[in-house]
């Protein structure tokens, strides 16, 4: 069953402050989510990637559309993540907002992969995508990729837990 628009407008949201505290309380992967070449590299640091379905496979980020990565992404129509792993912590700020456009990608080594979009060569794992679907919601851009291509890699993974970056133990 469908969400009725009518009967969402009987609640009130919470603020975001208060939305905020609580998803402090969800770990969740780190990852950067990056598009095109050389001098149009544009990337950020997002903990909102989640696999959506298996058929076809793909994955669902939320990035806000304010960035330039949003609107990198939806000229490019294909992105690349990079699954973060224990270390990556600076890499990971750097993304955040430590540096701006091409900058933000020239401490670490990077690859361009089939769909032509930059790859950390060391994260614990980077699945290629090409945009499948794309709706604003409120501030962010949801991008839908149907995934093309996966690597895998080694290491303890990154999250992102009440506010903090922090290595999760592989088990």
């Amino acid at each position: 069953m469908g969400c009725q628009i009518a009967q969402m407008r009987d609640f009130r949201s919470v603020e975001a402050a208060e939305f905020r505290l609580a998803m402090r309380n969800l770990a969740s992967g780190v990852a950067i989510v990056a598009t095109g070449t050389e001098t149009t590299r544009r990337g950020l640091t997002v903990s909102s990637v989640t696999s959506l379905c298996m058929d076809p496979p793909c994955l669902l980020v939320g990035v806000n559309s304010s960035s330039e990565t949003h609107a990198a992404i939806l000229a490019n129509g294909r992105f690349g993540v990079s699954l973060l792993g224990r270390g990556q912590e600076d890499l990971a700020l750097r993304f955040a907002g430590g540096a701006k456009g091409v900058e933000r990608f020239a401490t670490a080594r990077w690859q361009q992969g089939v769909l032509d979009v930059p790859l950390l060569e060391p994260a614990i794992g980077m699945l290629e995508c090409v945009l499948h679907h794309h709706q604003l919601v409120g501030t962010h851009g949801l991008f839908i990729g149907r995934i093309v291509a996966t690597r895998g890699g080694n290491g303890d993974p990154l999250v992102n837990f009440q506010g903090a970056l922090r290595a999760l133990p592989q088990a």
